[in-house]
């Protein structure tokens, strides 16, 4: 099983990032962290790299539900996703759910995983129909 699903838009990152984030509002999932790693090597290394930044989505109810369920699963949340941009074009590396959260033995963590997965796949589908 692989731990990433993958899309891309033909735009450039901070517009692709705006849309992903419109459409994942629409599959009750929103952005709640963004790390710009190409700034942050730019500011500790002074090397450039291509833009890339690491967004974490949440469910605020999934993620009260995996908690809720085995407090220590809190460390695979949020949901990651990669964006990166080459050539003009961002793509998406989305944390796998069903993967990721499969590290937890426990019913009701598979069933957020579950849900989780199919809520990201109807923004991915969405977002290749842009």
């Amino acid at each position: 099983m692989s731990y990433t699903l993958t899309t891309s838009l033909n735009q450039p990152i901070d517009d692709a990032i705006e849309t992903l984030k419109s459409t994942l509002m629409t599959h009750k999932l929103g952005i709640v962290s963004e790390v710009n790693v190409q700034a942050i090597i730019k500011n500790k290394l002074d090397e450039d790299i291509a833009p890339y930044r690491i967004l974490g989505a949440c469910n605020p109810g999934m993620a009260k539900k995996i908690i809720g369920a085995v407090p220590e699963a809190g460390a695979l949340l949020p949901c990651t996703i990669v964006a990166r941009e080459e050539d003009g074009k961002t793509f998406f590396h989305f944390m796998a759910p069903e993967a990721v959260l499969g590290l937890e033995d426990n019913t009701a963590v598979q069933e957020v995983a579950k849900l989780a997965t199919e809520h990201l796949k109807a923004a991915i589908a969405d977002l290749e129909n842009i």
